[in-house]
């Protein structure tokens, strides 16, 4: 058995490993013998379920029949390295290397606008519609990206101020910013307390984007944009009437 392991190590593929009659002889002969200890075994352990014999030999002939087929061992499943990287984001997320969740809260009467705002600002982000301004969920988490996106949004948009909520190791920060420099620092309540509910229900994790949307709140996607159309929402939004003064001014 223990050879049968080390050529299954050492092929690389199934065009690489080939079994000699020679080897296939050898195999059988190892199970004959295999077959004979177990069953020398199951007389000396009487309590032995009387079907573990057939549990064994099939269990062996499965190793090699999928060493056969794929070249390689398949004791190790690929679920193995997904449940790593699911690790290595929680432990990221633990260790405040990345951002659980950050949102830019504004005054902003529409997530539309918010949406198109951030999107000139090269700020990748959900938008979503409270009755007490508009905010963003973003999407880049990372070391100091969020802090980043609230300097971008504040210093291109001229006169547009945000506080940048963001939970890090489940420890809560909110700090205004403008012009793109941080200022004020806010406690969680104070920031509760004049915020929807969704917003709170988001940073401490009891909510998703999804489940805003059940909720019946407008959600934007900066994805959804380009620059033209993030030009007419704020056109539409900030001067109304903007785009056809423009068009009968060059038809002059």
């Amino acid at each position: 058995m223990s050879q049968g392991n080390n050529h299954e190590q050492d092929s690389g593929s199934d065009d690489d490993f080939r079994l000699s009659d020679e080897e296939i002889n050898a195999a059988m002969a190892g199970f004959e013998q295999e077959l004979q200890a177990q069953e020398d075994s199951d007389k000396q352990e009487p309590n032995l379920p009387a079907d573990a014999e057939h549990v064994d030999n099939r269990q062996a002939s499965s190793g090699i029949q999928s060493s056969t087929e794929s070249g390689h061992d398949n004791s190790s499943p690929n679920a193995d390295s997904l449940e790593g990287s699911d690790f290595d984001d929680e432990l990221e997320g633990l260790l405040g290397n990345k951002a659980k969740i950050a949102t830019l809260i504004t005054r902003l009467s529409s997530a539309e606008l918010l949406a198109a705002f951030c999107h000139l600002a090269g700020i990748a982000a959900s938008c979503v519609d409270t009755p007490e301004g508009a905010f963003a969920v973003l999407r880049d988490l990372t070391g100091n990206e969020p802090e980043e996106a609230a300097a971008d949004l504040t210093s291109v948009i001229s006169g547009l101020s945000a506080v940048l909520a963001v939970n890090r190791a489940d420890k809560l920060e909110a700090k205004l910013w403008m012009n793109g420099t941080e200022g004020e620092t806010f406690s969680p309540p104070v920031l509760f307390a004049s915020t929807s509910s969704c917003v709170e229900d988001l940073l401490i994790g009891a909510s998703n984007l999804s489940m805003v949307q059940v909720d019946g709140y407008s959600v934007n996607d900066t994805d959804d944009l380009d620059d033209e159309s993030a030009m007419e929402i704020i056109n539409r939004h900030t001067r109304p009437g903007f785009t056809d003064h423009a068009a009968g001014s060059e038809g002059k």
